[in-house]
């Protein structure tokens, strides 16, 4: 059975895509099959989706059965405002029939498939429908990505309390940029001493995906 893992982060710009990408080369580096759907893209200029072409061209590197694939096929639905799905789309009811057709036809091809989640959990996509919602009804686990800087500590705890609550399995890795330097004495101190799992994007991708796969 394939593998549904949902990356989805504390807000956005945290660092969604470049561990989804990190992901699939570590799973296609042990020799599974991957895949990989970006549901919603917004800040679509011309037709260009900057993470579906990111993703596009490398899930065709990793597996050669997608090639086939276009870059509406990464990405299913996209809006050119640059804003809540909520808002790009004029609150257009989101069509979950549609991306379910497409996260099945990409298992036909795969052991698993990344789908890779837009801001937030609690960005809203239609006024019935927030971004945690899509982790449920895909059946996925979730991985949530949050960043190193200050306000970390009420950021991630906030996030997790809402996969707690809808009773999602998930696991947490932060990504540290540049910049982040202070993060081991400002706050990865209370994760440590609270028994807080500390998973770094950038040197744990090998334990992160062994908790996921698993």
């Amino acid at each position: 059975m394939t593998k549904r893992i949902f990356v989805t982060a504390t807000n956005t710009n945290i660092g969604k895509t470049y561990t989804t990408k990190l992901l699939l080369k570590e799973f296609a580096s042990r020799g599974l099959k991957v895949g990989v759907i970006k549901p919603i893209e917004t800040g679509v200029v011309d037709g260009y989706a900057a993470d579906g072409e990111e993703l596009l061209e490398l899930i065709k590197e990793l597996n050669p059965k997608l090639w086939h694939l276009e870059v509406e096929d990464i990405v299913p639905i996209m809006y050119e405002m640059a804003a809540a799905p909520f808002v790009a789309s004029n609150n257009t009811l989101f069509d979950l029939k549609t991306l379910l057709t497409k996260v099945e036809e990409l298992e036909a091809f795969c052991d698993v498939v990344i789908i890779e989640g837009a801001g937030g959990l609690y960005v809203p996509i239609d006024e019935n429908t927030m971004m945690i919602d899509l982790i449920q009804k895909l059946d996925a686990v979730a991985l949530l990505i949050t960043h190193c800087s200050l306000g970390c500590i009420n950021d991630t705890l906030l996030s997790k309390k809402a996969l707690e609550d809808k009773k999602i399995l998930h696991i947490v890795a932060f990504n540290c940029k540049d910049g982040d330097d202070s993060f081991s004495q400002i706050s990865e101190p209370y994760f440590l001493q609270s028994g807080f799992s500390v998973l770094k994007v950038g040197s744990d991708i090998e334990k992160i995906c062994d908790v996921l796969y698993n």
